[in-house]
C-alpha cells in the first residue's frame, strides 16, 4: 500500500478532499480525535475554509487546490478521505484507488449499486481499504436497540419503524436539493441511506421494496418527503420515512416485537455536539444522552403515557468508525463498512425509486 507510515508508530497521515459541512463538521474532528491518525492535506482552494481548517487543526495542515495534486504526492500520505458532493465520489475514489491508497468515501458512495460494487472489485484487485462513511451505524439509538435486539427482549420482531424527520418548510438550496440526477440530491439518497442501511444491518436482506416520494416545499427540485417499506428475507417489515416537511416529528425509532416494543424520540446528540463546535476526547464523555430522552420498552400502552419502563441509552460512538479504520490499515482488523454492504443499500434505494414512480411493488 502508498504510504510510508502503515506498520510503523508514526501517524497515519488523511488527505481530506473537501471541506464543506461533511468536511469540517463530521470527518476532519473525528480524523483529530482518533489515535493513529493526523490530517496532513485538505484540497480546498476557498480561503475562507482554508482559514477554518487552520484554526482548527493547526498551521502545520496543507492545502492542495484539487485532488490531482494529492495523487501526484500519494507517497506522502496514507489515507484518502471523500467529502466532496455525492457526484464526486465514484470518479475520485477510482483516482485514489488508481494511486494505491484507501479511501474512505462519504455515503452514499456510488448512485448505483453497480457502481459501488465495481469500485469495491477496484480496491480488492489493487489492495487497498474502500470503507463508506456511514456514521449512524454509530448513533445511540441504534447502538441501543442492536443491545436490546441481542439480549431477546422483544422477542420476534414484526415492525421496524425508523423515521429521520426535519421541519425546514423552506428549500436551502445548493446541490443536495437539486433535481438534476447528476448531482444524486435527494432526501431518498442523502437521509435515505442512512435508514435503509440500519435497517439492513439490524434484519438483513430485503426480497422487496415499496415506495412513495414527493417533491412537497414552493421551489423544492428533489424529493423532500419519502416513505420506504421493505420486506426483509427474514418476514421482518421495515417502515422508513425521511423528510424535510414534518410539522410533528414522530419517534425516531418504533420497533414491534412478539413480546414488547421499543420507542424512541429525538436524535442522536452528536452531530449537533459536533456543530457546536464540540470535539470528542479521549476519557472524556461523548454521545451521552439525558434521561429524559431515554426510550421505552413495554406492551400494552404508549410510552407517551407511561407504558413501559425507560431504557438507558447506550453512548453514541462516532468515534469508534475511525478507530476501526484505523485498525484496519494498521492490523488488518475488519473494515467497519465495505462498499459492498453499501451496494446492497443501494440495491434498495435504486428499487425505491423505481418503486415510487412507477407505483409498484419491486422484487429484488
Amino acid at each position: 500500500m502508498t504510504g510510508t507510515s502503515v506498520g510503523t508508530s508514526a501517524p497515519l497521515r488523511v488527505g481530506l478532499v473537501g471541506y464543506g459541512l461533511a468536511g469540517s463538521v463530521f470527518h476532519a474532528p473525528l480524523i483529530a480525535a482518533t489515535e493513529g491518525l493526523t490530517l496532513d492535506t485538505v484540497v480546498t482552494s476557498n480561503p475562507e475554509r482554508q482559514a477554518q481548517a487552520r484554526a482548527e487543526h493547526g498551521e502545520d495542515l496543507r492545502f492542495v487546490a484539487s485532488p490531482d495534486d494529492l495523487w501526484a504526492h500519494a507517497d506522502e500520505l496514507d489515507l484518502i478521505v471523500i467529502a466532496s458532493p455525492n457526484k464526486t465520489h465514484v470518479p475520485l475514489a477510482k483516482a485514489a484507488i488508481a494511486a494505491g491508497l484507501p479511501v474512505v468515501v462519504d455515503k452514499p458512495v456510488a448512485g448505483t449499486a453497480s457502481e459501488a460494487r465495481e469500485l469495491a472489485e477496484l480496491a480488492e484487485k489493487q489492495g487497498v481499504l474502500l470503507s463508506v462513511f456511514q456514521n449512524r451505524r454509530w448513533d445511540n439509538d441504534f447502538l441501543t436497540l442492536q443491545k436490546l435486539l441481542a439480549d431477546g427482549e422483544l422477542g420476534d420482531i414484526w415492525r421496524f419503524e425508523s423515521r429521520f424527520e426535519r421541519w425546514r418548510p423552506h428549500p436551502k438550496g445548493g446541490w443536495r436539493e437539486s433535481g438534476n440526477p447528476e448531482e444524486i440530491g435527494g432526501l431518498l439518497y442523502d437521509l435515505g441511506s442512512h435508514v435503509v442501511d440500519q435497517a439492513l444491518v439490524l434484519f438483513g436482506p430485503a426480497v422487496s421494496v415499496y415506495a412513495e416520494s414527493d417533491v412537497r416545499r414552493p421551489g423544492a427540485e428533489a424529493d423532500d418527503d419519502t416513505f420506504i417499506a421493505i420486506t426483509h428475507a427474514n418476514g421482518v417489515r421495515s417502515h422508513l420515512y425521511v423528510s424535510a416537511t414534518t410539522a410533528q416529528l414522530g419517534p425516531r425509532f418504533r420497533v414491534l416485537g412478539s413480546q414488547a416494543g421499543y420507542v424512541k424520540y429525538g436524535l442522536d446528540p452528536q452531530e449537533a455536539a459536533l456543530r457546536d463546535g464540540k470535539r470528542p476526547t479521549a476519557g472524556e464523555p461523548w454521545g451521552v444522552e439525558g434521561e429524559s430522552l431515554w426510550g421505552r420498552v413495554g406492551s400494552g400502552e404508549s410510552p407517551l403515557t407511561g407504558g413501559g419502563r425507560p431504557l438507558a441509552t447506550v453512548d453514541g460512538d462516532y468515534p469508534a468508525y475511525y478507530a476501526a479504520v484505523a485498525a484496519a490499515l494498521r492490523d488488518g482488523a475488519p473494515n467497519p463498512v465495505p462498499a459492498t454492504q453499501a451496494a446492497d443499500a443501494l440495491d434498495v434505494l435504486e428499487a425505491a425509486r423505481v418503486s415510487a414512480r412507477d407505483g409498484v411493488t419491486v422484487t429484488l
